[in-house]
């Protein structure tokens, strides 16, 4: 796709890695937000020109589902960001069971000191349903099928998650 994008103008791509920074301007309370029509100046008006055509690019092949998937954005680099994750995944899926255990332990202690208590059922099934990838949906299943979830402990979990990723 870069290539594609690249051959019909090499500053399209710029525009799909890096997105519409010029086209910003801060509020009232010193946010970064979207430049109105009235705003924009000649320059801003020419890179939503480009944003426009790097984003057909992107979309021309695209099926009626990824479609749906990316149809509310406006930029090409929140397309190809939806895209890129979509089709090759996050950086954070070659990561180890215990690399992951210590991020989202992070992530729900600071939670609990914003006032957010997780119960460690509600760890748990959110670790079988949304932090594993999706090659793992074997051993997932065989977990829920195999444990009553409810009373499963996490560290449990975590050591049967580690053994089965150490025999892969």
């Amino acid at each position: 796709m870069e290539d594609h994008i690249i051959g019909e103008d090499y500053e399209l791509w710029d525009i799909v890695t890096d997105g519409l920074l010029a086209t910003l301007k801060k509020n009232a309370e010193g946010v970064n937000v979207p430049k109105t029509r009235t705003d924009c100046t000649a320059e801003d008006l020419k890179k939503w020109e480009k944003n426009t055509k790097a984003k057909k690019w992107l979309i021309c092949g695209l099926g009626p589902d990824e479609y749906n998937r990316i149809q509310s954005y406006t930029t090409s680099k929140q397309t190809w960001d939806t895209l890129q994750v979509a089709h090759e995944g996050t950086l954070q899926e070659g990561e180890t069971i215990q690399k992951m255990y210590t991020r989202f332990t992070t992530l729900t202690n600071e939670l609990k000191s914003l006032g957010r208590i997780i119960h460690e059922e509600d760890r748990v099934e959110k670790i079988l349903t949304r932090v594993l990838p999706i090659t793992w949906e074997s051993k997932i299943t065989a977990i829920q099928e195999s444990k009553i979830i409810a009373t499963l402990p996490l560290d449990e979990l975590i050591g049967n998650l580690t053994a089965y990723e150490l025999r892969r």
